[in-house]
């Protein structure tokens, strides 16, 4: 027979919903406002949640900015080395195959991934303004880890005889400025016609100097 006196549970997912509010509403503000701009009492009001509820996940804005960072350059990197072994694990004609790829690449940046690449830029137009670690926690979730990726592939195809690489790390990241969507004048509103020339173009310069 029941005391009544039995505790209710507690309802779950509490304290995990209030710091995905609050890493979302960072990432908004951050790409906005960028880092040195971005307020505690901005990201809060985005988030719909108080700021000491802030400061309860979150020792100060650097480790929120950091936490923020890594979490949406894992979910971007993700994206892309799924475009990397999609398109790159067998390829039957070089120049044809990068395009593909190149063009795949354009599209989660173009979309999904807007808010993220948004606070690239803002990172990079501030880097000098950001303590270095966050930098390169970034880098290493994000960038290298998608050039490791790719230059595991370029790598491969030296070894075939495809290529003529040194440096495959150097070589992926060529690789990657070349076709990049942040060459558009917008990669939000880059137009298809305008990528697809883009990428088109940047994988004949990197064969005209990779290409064996």
């Amino acid at each position: 027979m029941s005391s009544g006196n039995t505790a209710k549970p507690r309802p779950r997912g509490g304290l995990a919903d209030k710091r995905r509010a609050i890493l979302a509403g960072a990432l908004t503000v951050f790409a906005r406002d960028g880092y040195s701009r971005a307020s505690i009492d901005a990201i809060a009001a985005t988030a719909g949640v108080s700021t000491r509820t802030i400061y309860n996940h979150f020792t100060d804005k650097t480790e929120l900015f950091r936490s923020v960072i890594q979490e949406s350059a894992t979910r971007a990197a993700e994206a892309q080395i799924a475009v990397i072994d999609r398109h790159l694990r067998k390829v039957t004609d070089l120049e044809a195959d990068l395009v593909e790829f190149g063009r795949a690449l354009a599209e989660p940046t173009a979309a999904e991934h807007t808010e993220h690449f948004s606070l690239v830029r803002q990172i990079n137009a501030e880097a000098g303004h950001i303590p270095q670690a966050v930098v390169d926690a970034w880098q290493e979730t994000g960038p290298r880890r998608v050039r490791r990726e790719l230059a595991g592939h370029l790598r491969r195809w030296a070894e075939e005889g495809l290529l003529r690489v040194a440096d495959p790390e150097r070589a992926a990241l060529h690789l990657m400025l070349l076709i990049s969507a942040s060459g558009a004048s917008h990669p939000a509103v880059a137009t298809g016609q305008e990528i697809d020339a883009m990428v088109t173009s940047g994988v004949h310069a990197f064969l005209y100097g990779y290409r064996a």
